[in-house]
């Protein structure tokens, strides 16, 4: 095993126009949308995802984020996620709506109201139903809420229930939630509408789950850069070596790959880092967006 280093930034190309793009088939496409992402990247959140609903993609992935919807103990306060909502609907997109509660996806992965983490969860164990009761109780009552909320919402074609639900939360924090945890507030969405699919993602094998007859989607398709910093750095006249806008392609079409060998179909994948784009165009460069312009126009 070998150790490469590399330049973190490198200049911008049009290498991004070259580079060949596999055929999606019958996989649709999509992107996740993360407006506290859009605001620290010195966006309008709105304006962003309106900008971004233009293009012509079939799925958009939102968040029900529950320090945000729940500010205090007997308040819920939907109006953070309805605007989404209603514009990916004006918009004709299809909505993977991530319930959470623990976790949900968009820094800082973890949105637990303070006043229902009375401790914070203890390193290097695990969350359980048994070691945290009060917690489950309380998420499943949020998650709860959400699909109550939006279960009559014909745009919503999955909920998604926490985020990498049981891996560790990032480099930050190495707790991790139990499978009883997450098979609780599976039940109480599958209670509540037992008609639509429940994704559940994190670092799972694509083959493997095939074999298994899963469904399978991409829920994070790298697509910005990959660095150390909430906020990807954006130098002009160049790109982060972690992901220059040929990567976006690259990424992609390595998916699809992988996808077909593996003999699994790949019912969607989603573009991450869709913000970054939006803030690059700002910036003067619309390599980014031309990137995933050009995969979409390519069947």
């Amino acid at each position: 095993m070998g150790l490469r280093i590399t330049r973190a930034e490198r200049p911008l190309t049009d290498r991004w126009r070259q580079v060949p793009v596999e055929s999606r088939g019958a996989t649709r496409l999509g992107i996740s949308f993360r407006p506290l992402q859009a605001a620290g990247l010195g966006l309008e959140p709105r304006a962003a995802l309106a900008e971004l609903l233009e293009h012509q993609y079939e799925v958009v992935r939102l968040a029900a984020l529950w320090n945000r919807m729940e500010p205090d103990p007997d308040a819920f306060d939907p109006s953070h996620l309805d605007w989404q909502v209603e514009a990916a609907e004006r918009a004709g997109k299809q909505v993977i709506l991530a319930v959470g509660a623990v976790k949900n996806f968009g820094y800082p992965e973890f949105f637990v109201p303070e006043h229902r983490l009375p401790a914070p969860l203890p390193e290097g164990t695990l969350v359980s139903e048994a070691s945290h009761a009060e917690l489950l109780q309380a998420a499943t009552g949020f998650v709860g809420r959400v699909v109550e909320r939006y279960r009559g919402h014909d745009s919503i074609v999955a909920w998604q229930v926490e985020h990498e639900a049981v891996d560790p939360l990032g480099i930050e924090h190495s707790w991790r939630l139990t499978t009883g945890f997450v098979k609780r507030e599976m039940a109480e969405v599958e209670r509540l509408d037992p008609s639509r699919p429940i994704l559940l993602n994190g670092f799972l094998p694509m083959s493997g789950a095939a074999a298994r007859g899963r469904r399978l989607i991409i829920s994070e398709g790298q697509a910005e850069p990959w660095e150390a910093v909430t906020t990807p750095p954006s130098p002009a006249g160049r790109v982060m070596a972690s992901c220059p806008p040929e990567r976006v392609i690259e990424n992609y079409n390595r998916c699809m790959a992988l996808a077909r060998d593996s003999g699994g179909a790949l019912e969607a994948y989603l573009f991450w880092g869709a913000e970054y784009w939006l803030a690059r165009q700002q910036g003067g460069d619309g390599s980014y967006l031309g990137a995933f312009a050009r995969i979409l126009a390519n069947d």
